[in-house]
């Protein structure tokens, strides 16, 4: 990873919009109603190349990021059964896999990993997205798995970004762990504080990172705010 080659804007939950180089990835846009989002509408997320969406729960944006592709000719990227739902929704431009599988889009790379998790169409799942240097895993939500370590192991991850909220992801605990599997360079949180079943103090995260995998950086984001990495 190149210093100052990610342009990185945390949207509020688990949404989040990530330029590297001239392309941009949305992950999990959940912009209408949610209270934690800098955003209005999703037509307000501007620009992109790619709308990856990790499973159908509302606070993960299918809705928003199916009208968002269906307005902008972006790719809506996900498992198989949930990309037909956002056919259904007006998406037409798709990039469909399922888990285990990588998605080669010119000289981009998207490998579909495992999540644990619920949902009602298709099979959660979380991201590993490379292009150029730049490798990045949107965990979606889920619990801790050991199965990160192969995660890890096989793409070199430069920047995670983690659930810590529990109740219904992983919380900062787990997280942590999560990190000692994966090895990331940076560590963001994320799903927390939206809502009273996910508050949770960021902080604790922080420190169990600091205290037990010193060298990883943890990075946490204030909704709405660009940083360049």
């Amino acid at each position: 990873m190149t210093e100052g080659s990610i342009h990185l804007t945390w949207l509020g939950h688990a949404a989040f919009r990530l330029k590297i180089g001239k392309k941009i990835f949305i992950f999990d846009p959940w912009v209408e109603g949610n209270p934690s989002s800098p955003l209005d509408s999703y037509r307000d997320i501007e620009q992109a190349d790619y709308v990856l969406v990790s499973h159908d729960h509302r606070d993960h944006g299918l809705l928003d990021g199916a009208k968002f592709c269906a307005e902008t000719g972006a790719r809506f990227v996900g498992v198989f059964e949930l990309v037909n739902r956002a056919k259904e929704l007006g998406a037409e431009n798709t990039l469909p896999g399922n888990l285990g599988g990588v998605i080669l889009d010119g000289d981009v790379e998207i490998y579909i990993a495992r999540a644990y998790h619920s949902s009602g169409v298709a099979t959660p799942c979380g991201f590993v997205v490379r292009h150029g240097n730049v490798t990045v895993y949107h965990a979606g939500d889920t619990s801790l798995f050991s199965d990160m370590g192969l995660i890890g192991e096989r793409w070199k991850i430069d920047i995670a970004f983690l659930p810590i909220g529990s109740t219904y992801t992983m919380d900062p605990h787990d997280a942590a762990r999560a990190v000692e599997f994966l090895g990331p360079r940076i560590a963001i949180p994320m799903h927390y504080n939206t809502f009273p079943q996910v508050e949770m103090d960021p902080r604790k995260f922080e420190e169990l990172v600091r205290e037990n995998h010193p060298a990883c950086k943890v990075l946490t984001l204030e909704p709405g705010k660009e940083v360049l990495l």
